[in-house]
């Protein structure tokens, strides 16, 4: 043992010795390893990129020139396409993967070649020293400069696999033009993704950055041809082709000038770089969620209708299509092909802000029911109606009296969707705006009022169809979470597929919550609202373009024709349509009905619809009876009722207010009361009874609506009953006046409605009798500035009064 210790004390007092003597060899050693190693910058490449956008399979959408004006696509991180791969080791280095960066055979061959020739003809290149050469760009050739590659193309294969160097060849070698890496020259020359390119396509591509400026498929294409030729050749003795893939390939045509790339979402795609941008982040290629099929389609049936549109000097349009249960758009149409800088159609209509005409009205019908303030189907008054100067009318004109709930959102009725905003709070259907994802309500509700259900707000395409995704998603997902609700499912669209959202896992249950903004009860019947839509703007045509599917749907129209909104969904799918001019120009006919829906009904049909409906969310309604004609819940007098199932919300609202039990007479003629008339004479009945301004409306539309009889003459004296009431002007009612040009105030309409559709009414001013009415009970006056009394009276000699103030408002 103490033999071995004084060995190994020897041999490292040798050692020690030996370093000591030379020192500075090693150091110097030492120097030139740690310089060989860090020889190669990091990164390689640091040229500008395009910006490239591709649908969620890859096929490219779009691109944006780099900044250099090279069109240069991100480098690509896989692997080479098998056919450039074989093409490329084939013509440019047969032993790219025996040799470690530096061939001697072919440099030994390049210098007798050169030799022979008395001018340099070959430079004996390797893949990996022209990787380099590419990353130094391209310095004069030169003896010391060709040392000096070999040196570099070691270290490069040190670093890297054989499969990263191909890549950073394939990525970075020129084309020609400005044309650079394989994959925007298999774009730009023959229109589709490298790993598409047969073997003469392969070829081609292979010989060109060999000599880009000389043989660009411009140019000298019997040049061109002869080497592609010549590789195909060598490719059939190296037996990577067989003679019948050989003959094919010479038989293909060369690419003729470049090709324009595509360009199917446009909009889409300056919307992705410039939110890079402002985000400073460096990537540019972006794998969207988007099916370029769909897209394709889309796209042509949005051109059809613009080349329709613009004859009414409608001039754009924008579509967006997205999945309910990753939120994942599948089709984005910024706007219309119009290709006129005059009429706004590089502006990308899909996030800007528009006035929302009635597209939110499904939103309040669904709050509504929520917080068990109204029934699906119950009646809500439809009358003209008047708020401190605000007087919201239908469409038509016209006026209901009164109509379901559902109705009055179906056929998207203004004024009975206004008084239900009033009965809800304007602050609170605000609030639940904001809740549901809407970021565009920047002021105080008060500042929008009432007409914030009609358009007073303005709202974008994006957030819109993201709010109707979230509610299908909600009653969708309902039973699969066991009647619970994920937090998120209010969310944007997703554009992105890295950011797309699947179902959350079982174990993901935990997060689950048992509230939601809008919950699946209200949401399954305000869908059952939206799918027989009935529009009285509706052209009668527009049921050519309906689909042979059930879809909820709703169409939105802005004050002044400016907007045409329609926005429908069904388990599967929302599809959101907007028309209209970008400067805000309103149009005749643009409607949601017309010019809108008929383009969300045929983008329905290119979608591949399983025919399911939204399954009813038993766990979040109840059965009840309930009285047809009013849809509130029935109780004994009401004659005609349907057991039907309702939000639970609503559950025990309240009996039907309208069905009551009225006395008559024995013939059954006349009303009568205790007053005039013996119990035991008296005969009973039940009536559907509205209050007396809905009645004068209702029943001039509804034939089975029948009125009560009048009171006997000698029961006047006990009628208490309201038979008669002002339709305008309400209690303590402002009445603003314009001056016309002679300066005089205009005339004011003033209006009452009375029980009995024969009565007479006689109209007193500030106790000066004016005159009577009957039947249409209307009077035009011109009072002056300042307070009023109206004084009406019946021929029955019931009477009303109400006090008013006028103010005159110059034009």
């Amino acid at each position: 043992m103490r033999r071995f210790w004084q060995h190994i004390q020897s041999w490292k007092s040798r050692w020690t010795s030996w370093f000591k003597r030379r020192w500075w060899v090693i150091s110097i050693v030492s120097l030139l390893l740690i310089g060989y190693l860090r020889l190669l910058p990091d990164p390689l490449f640091d040229d500008p990129l395009s910006t490239v956008l591709t649908d969620r399979n890859e096929h490219l959408l779009g691109a944006r020139i780099a900044s250099d004006g090279q069109w240069r696509f991100p480098p690509l991180t896989d692997t080479i396409p098998h056919t450039f791969e074989k093409a490329i080791t084939t013509f440019e280095d047969k032993r790219f993967y025996v040799h470690p960066g530096v061939d001697p055979l072919a440099l030994l061959r390049a210098i007798r070649l050169n030799i022979s020739q008395g001018k340099i003809v070959s430079g004996g290149s390797t893949l990996s020293m022209q990787v380099i050469r590419m990353s130094r760009k391209n310095p004069p050739r030169t003896i010391w400069e060709k040392l000096f590659e070999m040196v570099l193309a070691t270290r490069l294969e040190l670093g890297y696999s054989k499969n990263e160097i191909l890549l950073f060849y394939a990525s970075h070698a020129p084309f020609g033009g400005n044309v650079v890496g394989l994959d925007a020259a298999a774009w730009k020359y023959f229109g589709r993704n490298p790993a598409q390119l047969s073997w003469a396509e392969a070829a081609t591509l292979a010989v060109l950055p060999n000599a880009p400026a000389l043989i660009h498929p411009g140019k000298n294409r019997e040049t061109l041809l002869r080497k592609r030729n010549r590789l195909l050749g060598n490719m059939l003795e190296e037996d990577i082709l067989d003679s019948t893939e050989w003959e094919l390939a010479l038989l293909e045509p060369l690419p003729e000038k470049p090709l324009r790339l595509p360009a199917l979402a446009p909009h889409l795609l300056d919307r992705i770089q410039q939110a890079n941008q402002s985000e400073s982040k460096s990537q540019t290629k972006f794998v969207s969620t988007l099916d370029q099929h769909l897209q394709i389609q889309a796209s042509q049936i949005l051109k059809q209708h613009y080349l329709q549109l613009r004859e009414n000097g409608i001039h754009n349009a924008s579509v967006l299509i997205m999945e309910v249960e990753t939120g994942d758009v599948r089709a984005y149409l910024g706007n219309t092909p119009c290709n006129s800088p005059d009429h706004g159609c590089a502006v990308d209509i899909i996030p800007a802000l528009r006035s929302t005409g009635s597209i939110m009205k499904p939103f309040l019908y669904a709050s509504m029911i929520q917080e068990g303030e109204l029934l699906p189907d119950q009646l809500v008054p439809d009358v003209p109606t008047y708020y401190s100067g605000y007087h919201p009318t239908n469409f038509d004109k016209s006026y209901q009296g009164a109509v379901p709930a559902s109705k009055a959102l179906s056929r998207s009725l203004n004024v009975p969707i206004v008084r239900m905003l009033q009965t809800h709070g304007i602050a609170r259907f605000h609030n639940k705006l904001q809740e549901l994802g809407m970021t565009s309500l920047t002021r105080p509700s008060s500042d929008y009022g009432l007409s914030l259900i009609l358009g007073g707000a303005e709202a974008s395409l994006w957030e819109m169809a993201g709010i109707y995704a979230g509610m299908a998603r909600g009653l969708t997902l309902f039973p699969y979470y066991n009647g619970k609700y994920e937090p998120r499912n209010f969310r944007p669209p997703n554009l992105l597929k890295y950011h797309s959202q699947q179902k959350l896992p079982v174990s993901a249950f935990h997060k689950l919550r048992s509230y939601s903004p809008l919950e699946a009860g209200p949401i399954w019947s305000t869908f059952e609202a939206m799918v027989n839509v009935s529009r009285p703007e509706l052209d009668r045509q527009w049921e050519q373009f309906a689909s042979s599917n059930r879809i909820a749907w709703k169409t939105g129209t802005s004050y002044g024709y400016r907007d045409a909104w329609a926005i429908g969904c069904t388990p599967e799918y929302v599809v959101a349509v907007w028309v209209g001019n970008a400067d805000g120009e309103g149009r005749p006919n643009l409607i949601g009905g017309k010019a809108a829906a008929p383009i969300m009904l045929q983008m329905f049909d290119l979608l591949p619809l399983s025919g399911n409906w939204f399954a009813r969310p038993y766990d979040n309604m109840v059965e009840m009876g309930m009285c047809r004609r009013s849809g509130y819940q029935a109780f004994e007098f009401c004659l005609e009722v349907d057991t039907v199932w309702i939000p639970r919300q609503v559950d025990g609202s309240g009996f039907c207010p309208y069905h009551k039990m009225v006395q008559l007479d024995a013939s059954k003629h006349y009303r009568v009361n205790s007053h005039c008339e013996s119990p035991f004479d008296m005969s009973k009945e039940i009536f559907f009874i509205l209050p007396p301004v809905q009645e004068a409306y209702f029943r001039i539309r509804q034939p089975f609506y029948k009125p009560l009889p009048p009171f006997r003459e000698d029961c006047l004296s006990g009628i208490q009953n309201k038979r008669m009431e002002l339709i305008y002007p309400r209690h303590n009612a402002r009445i603003f006046v314009p001056v016309d040009l002679d300066g005089a105030l205009s005339s004011t309409i003033f209006e009452a409605a009375h029980l009995n559709p024969t009565a007479t009414i006689y109209w007193h001013l500030d106790e000066i009798y004016l005159g009577k009415t009957k039947d249409l009970h209307q009077m035009s006056l011109q009072p002056s500035p300042g307070f009023h009394s109206l004084h009406l009276m019946d021929e029955y000699g019931e009477s009303l009064e109400q006090r008013f103030e006028v103010l005159a408002k110059n034009n």
